[in-house]
C-alpha cells in the first residue's frame, strides 16, 4: 500500500460482534494499523445509529412546516443545523482517503441500518445536488463530486454459493446485485470504486478457509491504492448526451442494462475468494 493511503474509514453493519463479519472487521483494523495507517470505524449497531431520515435531522426547522427531505437536508447542511450524528459522519468522510463498507448481503442489498446511514449522511449539498446544471454539464456526479479523489470498496458476506451469484446463477450476477451500491451510492458522489471482496457460503466455514479469506482480505487492503477501480463511465466527459443522460449512439451498440455504464475497454479484473 502506498504511503498516501493513511486514513481509512470502515462503516460496519452487523449486529453480532462474534460473527464472521465481526472477526473480519477486527482483522482489517489490526492489519491496516499494523501497516502504519489511521483507521476510524463506524460500527452502526454499536452506535445505535438512527436509520430513518426524518424532520428531526434538521435541528432548526420551523415547527408545523411541510417536510421536504431534499430541501430540509440542504438547508440543514448549509446552515450548520444538521443533527450532530450526521455531521460527525460527514467529517469522517472528509477525513478519510478510503472508505470500506462492510456488511452481510441481506435480501440482495445492504442491511437497513447501513442504507439509513447513506440516506442521512449523504445530505443535499454534500453528496448530491452539487455543481453546475446546464446543457453541457449536469451536476458534479458520477465520477465527480465532493468525494472525488477518494477510494471505496465493499467487503460483503453472502450465505449462498459463489455459483448462485455467477452470470447464469439463480440469484443473478453479483456485479448486477451490487451495481446500485457501487454506481449509485459510491461512484455518484465521486469515489473511485474498487471491485468488491465477497465471501460466499458463510455458513460453511472452517479454520483453513477462514485463513484463506483473511489472507485475501489482507492483500486487498494492502492494494487499496494500486487496485484498478471499476471503469465506470464519467457523466460529463463525453460518453453521455446531456441533458438526456443517455449513452451516446455508437457506444456499447445494441447493449442495455448495467453493463453499458462500464467501459469494458478500460476494464481490469481482480481475483476474488
Amino acid at each position: 500500500m502506498e504511503h498516501r493511503i493513511v486514513k481509512v474509514l470502515i462503516v460496519y453493519a452487523h449486529p453480532e460482534p462474534r460473527s464472521l463479519n465481526g472477526a473480519l472487521k477486527e482483522f482489517a483494523v489490526e492489519h491496516l494499523r499494523s501497516a502504519g495507517h489511521e483507521v476510524e470505524v463506524s460500527d452502526l449497531y454499536a452506535m445505535q445509529w438512527k436509520a430513518a431520515l426524518d424532520s428531526a435531522d434538521n435541528t432548526a426547522r420551523a415547527a408545523g412546516t411541510r417536510f421536504d427531505p431534499s430541501l430540509d437536508s440542504r438547508l440543514a447542511y448549509e446552515n450548520g443545523t444538521q443533527a450532530p450524528d450526521i455531521a460527525r459522519e460527514q467529517d469522517k468522510l472528509r477525513w478519510a482517503d478510503a472508505l470500506i463498507l462492510q456488511f452481510p448481503l441481506w435480501w440482495f442489498s445492504m442491511p437497513a441500518i447501513l442504507k439509513g446511514w447513506v440516506e442521512r449522511v449523504y445530505a443535499c449539498g454534500f453528496a448530491y445536488g452539487v455543481g453546475e446544471h446546464s446543457d453541457t454539464h449536469w451536476g458534479d456526479r458520477y465520477g465527480e463530486g465532493m468525494l472525488a479523489g477518494k477510494r471505496a470498496m465493499l467487503v460483503v458476506t453472502a450465505g449462498g454459493w459463489e455459483s448462485h451469484y455467477a452470470p447464469r446463477g439463480i440469484n443473478g450476477p453479483i456485479d448486477d446485485i451490487l451495481f446500485p451500491i457501487h454506481h449509485g451510492i459510491l461512484y455518484y458522489p465521486g469515489f473511485d470504486v474498487l471491485p468488491p471482496y465477497v465471501i460466499y457460503r458463510t455458513g460453511r466455514m472452517d479454520s483453513e478457509r477462514y485463513a484463506r479469506i483473511r489472507l485475501g482480505l489482507g492483500q486487498r487492503l494492502d492494494a487499496l491504492w494500486t487496485t484498478p477501480p471499476i471503469p465506470f463511465r464519467r457523466q460529463n466527459h463525453g460518453d453521455y448526451l446531456i441533458p438526456e443522460l443517455t449513452l451516446r449512439p455508437g457506444l456499447a451498440p445494441g447493449g442495455a442494462g448495467f453493463g453499458i455504464h462500464v467501459d469494458a475497454q478500460a476494464g481490469a479484473s481482480v481475483d476474488r475468494p
